[in-house]
C-alpha cells in the first residue's frame, strides 16, 4: 500500500532514539506502513548541550521541548516524541498530546548499592532531581547530594567510577536501553514515582487531524488517562523544577487512584494524601492539590505557587 512521508522529531540522546523507534514501529506495524514511511529526526536540545547546572537554574523543563516544538510548529516535523515527565505542565496551544505508549516500570532504581539502607552513613548520592534529593534525605538525613546530569551511560559511568556511592535512575529508562538487571527497583510505597515518569508521549500540531487520527491508533488510554491527571496535579500545585513532587495514578475499574507527596527541599517536612475519582473527571486532581497544600508545613507550601 502507498504510505505517507513522515518525520518524526526526538531529542538524540540513546533513550530517546530507543523511543522514537518504539513510536514509530508502533505506527508503521499499526498501519501496515513500511519502516521508511517514517523519517527520525534528532533535534538538538537546550538541556541536552547544557550538562553543568540544575535545569530549574537555565528554565527548567522547556529546554527539553522548546527545539522540538519550534520544529513541530514550522512543519519542519509532523509529530514529536517526548518522556511525559519532561513535558512542561502547561503546552502551546497550537501543539496537542496525541497518543501515549504503554507506561512502563514507573519505579526508581538505586545505582551502586543493593538497598537505601544499606548506603554508609554520610554516603553522597549523584542526582539532579529536586524530588529524589527530598525522599532520599527524608529516609536518610545523613545522605549528601551533589548534582548529576548527563545521560543513562555518563551517570553509570560516574557511579562505577566511584565519583559517587550511588544514584538513582528511572527503571523504564534502564529497561528500554536494555539494561533490565542494573540497579535495585525502590517500591513506590518507600518512594512515589516523579508525575509521568515511565510515559512515552507523542505530540502533533493540533490543527493537522490527519496526523492525529493516526497517532489515535496507538495511543494507550489508561496511561493516557492516568499521566493526565498527574499532570492536572501539577498544574494545580502550579509546581515547577524547583518543586519536590511525587505521583503516581493507577486505574481501578472505573476509578483513578491518585497518591501524591510533597516535600521541603530537604526532606525535613512532607505531606502525603491520595484520592480517589471517576475516569473523566477533571477536578479530583485540583482537590487533591488543595487538600495536600492546605495540610502542608510551611517548609513544603512555600515551593508551590498556588
Amino acid at each position: 500500500m502507498t504510505h505517507p512521508q513522515l518525520k518524526l522529531g526526538t531529542r538524540g540522546s540513546p533513550l530517546a532514539l530507543v523511543q522514537a523507534n518504539m513510536v514509530r514501529d508502533a505506527l508503521c506495524t499499526a498501519h501496515g506502513w513500511q519502516i521508511d514511511a517514517i523519517e527520525i529526526v534528532p533535534i538538538k536540545t537546550t538541556g541536552d548541550r547544557v550538562q553543568d547546572v540544575a535545569l530549574a537554574e537555565i528554565g527548567g523543563k522547556a529546554l527539553w521541548t522548546k527545539e522540538l516544538d519550534r520544529a513541530l510548529l514550522s512543519g519542519a516535523i509532523d509529530f514529536a516524541v517526548h518522556s511525559m515527565k519532561d513535558v512542561e505542565t502547561v503546552r502551546p496551544s497550537a501543539i496537542a498530546i496525541a497518543a501515549m505508549l504503554p507506561r512502563a516500570d514507573v519505579r526508581d532504581r538505586l545505582i551502586g548499592a543493593p538497598s537505601i539502607e544499606a548506603l554508609r552513613h554520610g554516603a553522597v548520592i549523584g542526582t539532579s532531581s529536586p524530588r529524589r534529593v527530598a525522599q532520599l534525605k527524608r529516609l536518610r538525613p545523613d545522605f549528601e547530594t551533589v548534582l548529576f546530569r548527563g545521560n543513562v551511560d555518563t551517570r553509570l559511568a560516574k557511579v562505577a567510577a566511584n565519583e559517587v556511592d550511588a544514584s538513582m535512575l528511572a527503571a523504564a529508562g534502564l529497561d528500554r536501553l536494555g539494561r533490565p538487571g542494573v540497579g535495585v527497583g525502590i517500591e513506590t510505597d518507600v518512594m512515589l514515582p516523579a508525575p509521568a515518569q515511565g510515559a512515552v508521549g507523542i505530540e502533533a500540531r493540533a490543527d493537522d487531524s490527519r496526523m492525529r487520527d493516526w497517532l489515535g491508533a496507538i495511543d494507550h488510554e489508561a496511561t493516557h488517562l492516568c499521566v493526565l491527571v498527574e499532570r492536572g496535579l501539577l498544574a494545580a500545585l502550579q509546581a515547577d523544577c524547583h518543586s519536590p513532587v511525587a505521583a503516581l495514578a493507577t486505574l481501578d475499574g472505573d476509578s483513578i487512584l491518585l497518591r501524591a507527596e510533597l516535600f521541603a527541599e530537604d526532606g525535613s517536612a512532607h505531606v502525603s494524601g491520595e484520592m480517589r475519582g471517576a475516569i473523566g473527571d477533571g477536578t479530583f486532581a485540583d482537590r487533591l492539590a488543595a487538600d495536600l497544600l492546605d495540610r502542608a508545613p510551611e517548609a513544603v507550601r512555600r515551593l508551590f505557587a498556588a
